[in-house]
């Protein structure tokens, strides 16, 4: 099968979590909007799905993936989708289930990135919210972080036959996350990871195991990779960190 996603051309943001799926599976797929956007039309053609009024299920907001006659949106229920059809879920229900918890998790914790640089609205700039930004994101430093990674940390030891596997023994789409997760808080906060990540061995190893798979290695040294800006989840503020 043929995969259209739809997603803002310019940010990694959610859609990257599905990016990364269909990329380390070798999926043949569209990045619609990206590829609209030659011609300057991707966003128009991100939204023409939605106001399409033959469209009876609509996706509240992108990512949504179109497979088929099917139209899927959230982050973790298109990864529930195409974990099983890419290789990259267990083959049992109870796996099935358990990675996507772990997915359900990890898209708390990203909204709870999205807060540190946006805490009162989406729609204001950081700089019409700069205080309650370094707020947010000094309660998601010194509480939060440690809160996710050592549960992480701990899912990982808890599978000691996996090989460094969150779920099963072999690469699922929640290594994939994991692996954006430590990729967009080094890029965030670089000082505290770079303090934090020592009590996290596990995380740091899956990260690295995760960025040599080999169809994996070669989208991220692509111009398909789209760099982490000041646009998407994961931004830089450097007063955030002080």
């Amino acid at each position: 099968m043929r995969y259209e996603l739809y997603y803002w051309p310019g940010i990694q943001g959610r859609g990257e979590f599905v990016r990364l799926a269909l990329e380390a599976a070798g999926a043949r797929y569209a990045d619609v909007a990206r590829l609209s956007q030659r011609d300057g039309g991707g966003t128009q053609a991100l939204m023409r799905l939605m106001e399409d009024d033959s469209v009876k299920r609509k996706p509240f907001a992108p990512p949504y993936l179109k497979a088929g006659k099917l139209i899927i949106g959230q982050t973790a229920n298109i990864l529930l989708f195409l974990g099983p059809r890419l290789g990259l879920a267990p083959d049992d229900e109870a796996g099935r289930l358990w990675a996507h918890q772990l997915q359900l998790t990890i898209t708390d914790l990203v909204a709870e990135v999205h807060e540190t640089h946006h805490p009162i609205a989406a729609s204001l700039y950081f700089e019409q919210q700069r205080p309650e930004a370094r707020r947010r994101a000094r309660h998601f430093l010194d509480e939060r972080i440690p809160r996710y990674l050592g549960y992480f940390e701990q899912v990982l030891a808890d599978n000691p036959r996996g090989k460094g596997h969150l779920v099963g023994k072999a690469l699922s789409y929640v290594d994939l996350s994991v692996f954006q997760v430590i990729a967009g808080l080094r890029y965030a906060f670089p000082n505290t990871m770079r303090q934090v990540e020592p009590e996290y061995p596990r995380l740091v190893a899956l990260h690295e195991m995760v960025s040599m798979q080999p169809k994996l290695a070669a989208y991220l040294a692509s111009k398909r990779r789209i760099a982490f800006n000041q646009s998407g989840i994961f931004r830089h503020y450097p007063e955030l960190e002080a």
